[in-house]
């Protein structure tokens, strides 16, 4: 069997685009396994993983343990709001004292950037990255590409554009890593003040106008303002922002195409995108919740046998 270039999930930087084909088409065998009546493997049996979120995730935490259970691994979960970290234990020693415990892989989202990397570099298990700040959240951008790979059979030769507020989003950065490495064609569209400096360095073409950017793609994601992580105001009001970068089924209804409608959540309804267009045909965002157990039901499957061998 394949096997996978890394030991880590840090960030999709990390892998290559045969990771990708390798994580996709276990994730095709396990969307096959969770729609079975029995929706679990003995795959794991041996396998113990530490869900390690030091920020708030409802999402993303219960995927990932969903994915875990379904491959009957053994599970522990740990909420920093609850524990000893709150009374200045560091990092190293509340991932150690996890780890005595005799814990294969850690799934660890933390506030900041390259936290996942400075653990895969300081201890034993297989790391996980289920977001580190605004840094990366491969697991993401994996299930994102899945999806649109699962709408139109293949990634490469797609426009997609990213809306939004991609100054603060881990989703974006990880999402045009990994939409590049297939082969698609990346659009940004915001704010100029909530638009990275740097972005054409990464090849992504910036297009301010949203009715142009809808025009151009075959799938927009939408992006919510990330308001927890601005410290200062980077446009008047959400009323403006709602008018110059919301997506109304009016709009959508008005394009000269149909076009594929996702969104990472959570969403703010009313704000990036209407109720009618959230729960409109052409948007696939119950089909990306779907397709994130499976994709991280391969990403684990495929971490544990490296560890296995």
């Amino acid at each position: 069997m394949k096997e996978l270039s890394v030991n880590h999930l840090i960030g999709i930087k990390h892998i290559t685009k045969q990771d990708i084909d390798l994580i996709f088409k276990t994730a095709d065998h396990f969307k096959e396994v969770i729609n079975r009546p029995i929706k679990k493997v003995p795959s794991l049996r041996d396998v113990t993983i530490a869900n390690i979120f030091f920020e708030n995730s409802t999402r993303t935490k219960l995927s990932f343990e969903l994915a875990q259970k379904r491959l009957s691994a053994d599970v522990i979960s740990f909420s920093a709001a609850q524990s000893s970290v709150k009374k200045g234990e560091t990092l190293i020693d509340t991932v150690n004292n996890i780890l005595s415990m005799k814990v294969d892989m850690v799934v660890m989202r933390h506030s900041s950037p390259g936290a996942a990397h400075f653990l895969s570099q300081n201890v034993s298990a297989s790391i996980v990255n289920a977001g580190d700040g605004a840094h990366e959240h491969p697991t993401q951008a994996l299930l994102d590409s899945f999806t649109i790979r699962e709408k139109f059979g293949d990634v490469g030769g797609k426009k997609i554009v990213i809306v939004g507020d991609i100054l603060h989003s881990r989703v974006a950065l990880s999402n045009i890593f990994a939409l590049q490495m297939q082969g698609a064609e990346v659009k940004v569209c915001g704010p100029k003040t909530l638009i990275p400096k740097y972005i054409e360095s990464l090849g992504v073409t910036v297009e301010p106008n949203l009715r142009k950017a809808l025009e151009w793609c075959d799938v927009a994601n939408m992006l919510r303002v990330q308001n927890e992580r601005l410290d200062v105001s980077y446009f008047p009001t959400t009323r403006e922002y709602t008018q110059q970068f919301g997506v109304t089924k009016e709009l959508l209804d008005s394009l000269n195409k149909e076009i594929v409608i996702m969104h990472p959540g959570p969403i703010n309804r009313g704000v990036e995108i209407t109720s009618d267009v959230a729960d409109s045909q052409q948007s696939v965002i119950l089909n990306q919740v779907e397709n994130g157990v499976a994709v991280r039901m391969a990403v684990i499957y495929l971490l544990a046998s490296k560890i296995k061998n």
